[in-house]
């Protein structure tokens, strides 16, 4: 859920893990902050359209902040910039993995993938809410600039990925569990399609062509967490559904596989909390 300096393989999904796998909760009293650690087991593939899975077991931290402003919550960190009934405008980040093309079949010989870090505004429309705010349906629009994670960063382009987002909370016939789902198209301009799924002619092969991958649409996106919040401690995990039929890229020799699963869990343990109580709706 935290920034952190762990950019490591592994390392950034696990802390994806942890921002969308945290319980949601109606509106009510919670600490202005919350402090803990604990561990995440997950697979994932080396990346969108991969043919090979990696599967890690590794500790996480867990940190959550209820500021006026800053949040950082099961959405992720975020600077909250406008904020109404219906429309909040909000700072969106996302994090990726670095990937070796030693231990990619497909990439071999081809320079490796770093570790990315993605920025931009974030306009989330609520199309309905429950009167206690504790279920709500949401169109979430991030619009983020991609970087990548080295010590001369460099531009990687841009993605949008609007997406439907429902959340429930304490569902029927689970006390205490709380369930979110996300769906959505996802975007990205020549240069992010590129940076994943362009062959430079120089790397080309018999069993990889050169190719030179386009801007548009890359394929659907959708997740569904369940978490379910202790006094001390919570647990959750989340599955995750990606489809690149009819992506731009998808004759890319890069491209293995169209759809497949990405899941993990995680258990986190509350070590500390702020004395100061705020209000905390969705």
């Amino acid at each position: 859920m935290t920034l952190s300096n762990l950019f490591r393989k592994g390392a950034l999904a696990a802390l994806g893990l942890v921002a969308v796998a945290t319980g949601v909760q109606a509106a009510e009293d919670q600490p202005l902050w919350e402090l803990g650690a604990g561990v995440a087991a997950f697979s994932f593939p080396s990346y969108r359209g991969s043919d090979q899975t990696h599967n890690f077991l590794m500790p996480v931290p867990h940190f959550t902040y209820h500021g006026d402003f800053l949040k950082a919550d099961r959405q992720g960190i975020r600077g909250s910039f406008f904020d109404s009934d219906r429309l909040d405008l909000t700072v969106s980040l996302a994090l990726s993995p670095p990937v070796s093309s030693d231990n990619i079949s497909a990439r071999t010989g081809m320079p490796d993938l770093k570790g990315t870090f993605e920025i931009g505004p974030e306009m989330d429309v609520t199309f309905w809410r429950s009167e206690n705010r504790a279920r709500f349906v949401k169109l979430l629009l991030p619009l983020r600039a991609a970087v990548t994670v080295e010590g001369s960063p460099k531009s990687i382009g841009w993605v949008f990925h609007p997406k439907l987002n429902m959340d429930i909370t304490d569902i029927p016939g689970m006390s205490g569990w709380n369930l979110g789902m996300l769906a959505g198209p996802l975007f990205g301009d020549k240069r992010q399609h590129a940076y994943y799924y362009t062959v430079a002619p120089q790397f080309a092969t018999a069993d990889r062509p050169a190719y030179e991958a386009s801007a548009g649409y890359a394929g659907m996106q959708a997740l569904v967490a369940l978490s379910k919040r202790f006094p001390k401690y919570w647990v959750g995990g989340f599955v995750r559904y990606d489809n690149l039929s009819g992506a731009t890229f998808v004759d890319s020799p890069l491209v293995r596989q169209k759809d497949y699963f990405a899941a993990g869990v995680a258990i986190t343990w509350v070590f500390g909390e702020s004395s100061t109580r705020v209000k905390v709706d969705d």
